[in-house]
């Protein structure tokens, strides 16, 4: 039977775990009153196959086997894995809120982690706190996506659940936009020339969050994110992405420079004009917006550079105020003067 450790501390850990590597403190702080201490004694098992996972762990010391049938043999069982200190486990099945298909034993004494403690599953926490389960959804999904790309030979054959994979790693639940991953590893298979990337920040974000709440902050990334779903339709092309937290984009195919500049402003307005009344009653906050802009390939054939690039610049357009449009300035060509009012990745100023 398993038992909790008495005394453990979670905070440290937890920065190591990839899945809360890059949350907020505040995020952090939240995940850090869900998480419990664990015991096990050598043979003891952690989990066992047929049991929803409502729970992944984190390995603090001790050594964790993972078993399962052989197909060929189903009263035999392979060991197929082992973990130590500082490993995470069953996280995968946690995420898809799947079966377990094998089973955990402590092959000595264990201490570990478990998260979430008091709440069912990945939907008691998206219940209790829908700000810090979108994120820490959007961080799963990362984690997955990287673990995917290294192990795609391997689950080229498992069709059904790697659609249901490339599902939840490609969209963002809180909002339904893509997300980040998708910008790095589908956009690039798709781009055509010219194709036209716009950052977008809302301004003083935090500031409602201060003064109605983080339901309102989620109330406006809901309206933003069905605002930018709608230029896509409109435009009739095109992807809207969450990158990260409240920073979004528009990735344009077609779109070039002379276009670029309107559609900043155009998103500019959309921001402009999100209301929470109907959310937040009482609500009249009005965000501005800051933006960084790129055309591919005119400001960079290098899309992963060019995305570094434009998250730079939305640092900078933000940090400088806000209510401003920032371009990635040109890569330098013989014959081709620089654009009037871009900027560069380590400086520049608003487009005019």
């Amino acid at each position: 039977m398993m038992r909790d450790a008495p005394g453990a501390e979670p905070g440290a850990l937890l920065r190591k775990a990839e899945l809360f590597s890059t949350l907020l403190d505040e995020d952090l702080a939240y995940v850090a009153t869900r998480v419990a201490p664990l015991e096990l004694s050598a043979g003891e098992e952690l989990y066992h196959a047929g049991i929803k996972a409502k729970k992944f762990y984190i390995l603090k010391s001790g050594v964790v086997a993972i078993h399962r049938n052989n197909e060929f043999n189903p009263e035999e069982e392979l060991e197929i894995a082992r973990y130590v200190a500082g490993d995470v486990i069953g996280d995968f099945d946690f995420v898809l809120g799947s079966e377990r298909t094998d089973r955990a034993v402590a092959i000595e004494p264990s201490s570990l982690l478990y998260f979430p403690a008091g709440v069912d599953g990945l939907e008691g926490i998206e219940a209790e706190n829908p700000a810090a389960g979108a994120r820490i959804l959007l961080e799963a999904a990362a984690m997955i996506s990287a673990r995917l790309r290294s192990t795609q030979s391997l689950i080229s054959n498992n069709a059904p659940w790697v659609r249901e994979l490339r599902r939840s790693i490609y969209t963002d639940s809180a909002t339904g936009l893509l997300s980040h991953a998708f910008l790095e590893e589908e956009v690039p298979k798709s781009l055509e020339k010219p194709t036209t990337i716009v950052f977008v920040k809302p301004d003083r974000f935090k500031e409602l969050n201060d003064q109605h709440g983080h339901a309102a902050g989620d109330a406006a990334m809901t309206v933003l994110a069905r605002a930018l779903i709608g230029e896509t339709e409109r435009l009739g092309r095109g992807w809207a992405l969450r990158i990260r937290s409240n920073e979004t984009a528009l990735v344009v195919p077609g779109c070039g420079a002379d276009e670029a500049v309107a559609l900043a402003r155009q998103l500019a307005r959309v921001v402009s004009d999100i209301d929470l009344h109907e959310s937040i009653p009482g609500c009249d906050f009005k965000f501005t917006a800051s933006e960084a802009l790129a055309v591919w390939p005119d400001d960079g054939e290098d899309w992963p550079a060019l995305i570094e690039s434009l998250s730079i610049l939305l640092v900078k357009a933000w940090s400088g105020g806000g209510n401003r449009i920032y371009r990635v300035r040109p890569a330098p060509d013989a014959g081709r003067p620089e654009s009037a009012g871009s900027a560069g990745p380590q400086g520049g100023a608003p487009c005019k």
